[in-house]
């Protein structure tokens, strides 16, 4: 099976840039819905972006403008690149894959079928 593991996580100041990568192994597909989520202390986690095979994207609203998300098929590696960072964006960030499937193009998840697949976690820290 799938094996995700995600780094670049660390400090920032509030309107700064942080660039997560997510490094994919092991027994994957060519058609897939993989995308990254976050989770503050106490909360529950929460959907950020998705990125399909053919490259198509959807952001949540609180991200939207702010934060890009990106693949290199060559290196096997899924990115989120996050910009005009506030401290509301401190959080664990995971990323996750689901794969023989698409992402969801209506309205509520980003996701057609949960990601069955998860990161470890890299943490990401803003401060005013």
């Amino acid at each position: 099976q799938a094996h995700l593991a995600e780094s670049g996580g660390g400090s920032a100041q509030a309107g700064g840039s942080l660039r997560l990568s997510c490094e994919v192994s092991g027994s994957t597909y060519s058609s897939y819905c993989m995308g990254w989520f976050r989770q503050k202390p106490g909360q529950e986690r929460e959907e950020v972006a998705v990125i399909d095979s053919d490259g198509w994207t959807n952001y949540e609203e609180f991200v939207k403008g702010r934060f890009t998300i990106s693949q290199d098929n060559a290196k096997a590696t899924l990115y989120l690149q996050m910009d005009s960072l506030t401290p509301e964006d401190s959080a664990m960030y995971y990323c996750a894959a689901a794969y023989l499937t698409y992402c969801n193009g209506g309205g509520g998840s980003l996701w057609y079928n949960p990601p069955k697949y998860w990161g470890q976690g890299t943490q990401v820290t803003v401060s005013s």
